[in-house]
């Protein structure tokens, strides 16, 4: 049974369908055992539907009842007003909080990882000498925490004397 079939048997069982309509409706109901059977319970549906319609009772009139739901209405529909402008320096002080803590972390962070007071003098890898013992030469790589030390010995000034050994010339 289609769509429109079963809006018909409805208008029907309503009293909507003219004379000639109502009469092919009932005759395709005792055709049709399908729509003899919705026929039946739309006519079920609407007697037990129509005990329950009690009159409902408000405690004050018709008229003040919907001049209340009127009222209510009419406020949930009226605008917020909208929030006053900042001033100009409420404005300024919501930009720059934000920016001098950022400044502030960006700071505290280079200062706390950056290279220390040492290894800001002398970069990895460097090497230097000492002025008062111009014998010894002194590696130092901070990166791989190694230092290295060589003493040239004899000295360029000194001539060994008796070196077994010897250099090589």
């Amino acid at each position: 049974m289609d769509y429109n079939a079963q809006l018909r048997l409805q208008a029907f069982l309503d009293g909507e369908l003219s004379e000639a309509d109502g009469r092919e409706a009932a005759m395709e109901a005792a055709r049709d055992c399908e729509a003899a059977a919705l026929l039946e319970e739309l006519r079920n549906t609407h007697n037990a539907l129509t005990g329950f319609e009690a009159e409902i009772q408000l405690p004050e009139s018709r008229e003040f009842f919907w001049s209340k739901v009127a009222r209510e209405i009419e406020r949930s529909q009226t605008p917020t007003p909208e929030p006053a402008p900042l001033p100009f320096v409420a404005f300024w002080r919501r930009l720059l909080v934000p920016a001098s803590a950022l400044a502030l972390v960006f700071i505290a962070g280079f200062v706390l990882t950056g290279p220390g007071p040492l290894a800001s003098r002398r970069a990895a890898g460097d090497s230097e000498t000492a002025l008062a013992d111009a014998k010894a030469f002194t590696y130092r790589d901070d990166s791989a925490g190694t230092t290295l030390v060589w003493v040239s010995y004899p000295a360029d000034n000194e001539v060994a004397q008796d070196d077994e050994t010897g250099t090589i010339n």
